[in-house]
């Protein structure tokens, strides 16, 4: 429920407690009035009626805090929803056509995609190839935009692209 709704909602209440408060406050004064009036005959004020006074004044300031607490629900701004989603990411498969490649290319590219990244150096050790060939493959494969040859210090990491 949104803060104005309950703001609306306790200003409500509060008016009908109002109500309540003044209809005991009439009922008890009546009740004071005669039974103070056989007792009390030489004139003194019944000290009932300052009792009454005194707790319809505090029910009264006890509804007004309850209104300031309905208008300060009103009239302040809503916070702001923060929603957190989670986003999937969906791994589409693409249908990469590796048939345009040399068979070495391709022995480079499944090592890759096998292991999603890797470094030049052991893709160099499991292939037998020398640096510069590799190096060259590693090039072919970046042009199509199947791999992606990142730095890191004196190598590279070599990770699918994507």
């Amino acid at each position: 429920m949104e803060n104005k709704n309950v703001g609306w909602l306790i200003i409500g209440l509060s008016v009908v407690v109002i109500g309540i408060i003044f209809l005991f406050n009439a009922t008890l004064r009546d009740f004071i009035v005669e039974s103070c009036s056989s007792a009390h005959t030489d004139g003194t004020i019944c000290p009932m009626f300052t009792t009454l006074n005194n707790q319809t004044y505090l029910a009264l300031a006890i509804v007004a805090i309850l209104i300031l607490v309905g208008l300060v629900l009103i009239f302040s701004k809503p916070h702001e929803r923060i929603i957190i989603r989670k986003v999937k990411e969906k791994l589409e498969k693409k249908v990469i056509d590796l048939s345009g490649l040399k068979s070495e290319e391709k022995q480079v590219y499944k090592i890759v995609s096998g292991e999603k990244a890797i470094f030049q150096a052991d893709l160099i050790e499991k292939t037998g190839f020398g640096k510069a060939k590799m190096s060259r493959i590693i090039d072919r494969l970046e042009g199509r935009g199947l791999v992606e040859r990142k730095r890191r210090g004196m190598t590279n990491i070599v990770a699918l692209k994507g």
